[in-house]
């Protein structure tokens, strides 16, 4: 019978997300043994093994020398080791947030800390300067069509905050697609990228904290706007038949439609793909319109809410010619 493992004085291990259970499954796939003897050879309870494969809680750091040793698998390189008691400041913190909520403040006078921080700032605080005040520096690319395509990304399922930008994407059937923002906002501006699950729906959000990329992006024609989405796609856009194609793919790849038309004549059963983008600004669907046309297709913008293509071989021909990087949508023109 395993024993319950106690580990009050130990670093604790954090994984990248979804790491965690990647390694224990690639630790227990090396010895080809069921979970319950897995946990039995580690000398864990099969119920701090569970949550830790669910990645509920961290590993101790002498579970993974142990696990490394008798797996044989390699010790991983991209964790973090973290005191026994991390954890102890983030639940003061949630706490400290509860109380707030439930009496409107947290302990004391807040008029007498009002009245000697103030004192305080107009002696010295503002006068003390801080890298934390200080904006982190990003890389700012030259316009190309990888910056185009981050456009487009953006007009379809993008966000702009004050201090922040959000993609929005499906974290079932756009995994990789999700890897593939990721890996362009690395090359564009140097930055890595925060992934925030939803718990209610299949949604994963894209997040960057960064006033610098905010007001880079507004620079470049982007707007906060009503809901803080960007409505149009800039006029820089459109000095280039490249920058055209690859914003093009940007929109369609995340807010675009592929779908099949059927219908009956005669007895006869008739289908075809259409390629749809639906969206509330007239302004946004004219430009993507316009864009179309200056690469020769034919679209139709119906009822001010849709921009189609209902031809099914210039369906095709945007395929063909303008491609996509989400394979969701690949997927569903080829079925």
């Amino acid at each position: 019978m395993a024993k319950s493992f106690k580990a009050k004085h130990s670093e604790r291990i954090i994984f990248p997300f979804d790491k965690q259970q990647q390694f224990l499954l690639m630790a227990r796939e090396k010895l080809d043994i069921p979970w319950s003897s897995f946990a039995n050879r580690m000398r864990i309870h099969k119920r701090t093994l569970n949550d830790w494969r669910r990645g509920e809680y961290s590993m101790p750091l002498s579970v993974l020398k142990r696990i490394c040793r008798i797996s044989k698998v390699k010790m991983p390189t991209d964790i973090k080791i973290k005191d026994a008691f991390w954890y102890v400041f983030k639940g003061a913190r949630v706490g400290g947030k509860a109380v707030y909520r439930k009496y409107g403040r947290i302990g004391g006078s807040p008029e007498y800390r009002k009245k000697k921080w103030y004192e305080w700032w107009e002696k010295k605080g503002k006068f003390i300067k801080r890298k934390i005040f200080k904006r982190k520096l990003i890389k700012k690319p030259t316009k190309n069509r990888y910056l185009a395509e981050f456009i487009g990304i953006m007009l379809g399922d993008g966000g702009i905050t004050p201090s922040q930008i959000q993609i929005t994407l499906n974290s079932k059937n756009e995994v990789e697609y999700v890897e593939f923002v990721k890996n362009l906002i690395k090359k564009l501006f140097k930055l890595n990228s925060g992934i925030y699950k939803f718990k209610t729906n299949n949604a994963v959000r894209i997040q960057i904290s960064s006033r610098e990329l905010v007001d880079y992006l507004l620079g470049l024609g982007l707007n906060q706007g009503k809901g803080q989405k960007p409505r149009d796609i800039p006029q820089w856009i459109f000095e280039n038949l490249k920058y055209q194609k690859a914003c093009l793919r940007g929109i369609f790849d995340t807010e675009g439609c592929v779908y099949t038309h059927t219908y009956r004549v005669n007895r006869r059963v008739y289908s075809y793909k259409k390629l749809c983008f639906r969206n509330r600004s007239q302004q946004l669907l004219e430009s993507i319109a316009k864009i179309l046309v200056n690469l020769n297709f034919k679209p139709k913008i119906t009822n001010g809410q849709s921009v189609s293509l209902y031809d099914s071989n210039e369906t095709k021909r945007y395929f063909r010619e303008i491609g996509t990087h989400n394979s969701k949508n690949l997927r569903r023109f080829n079925n």
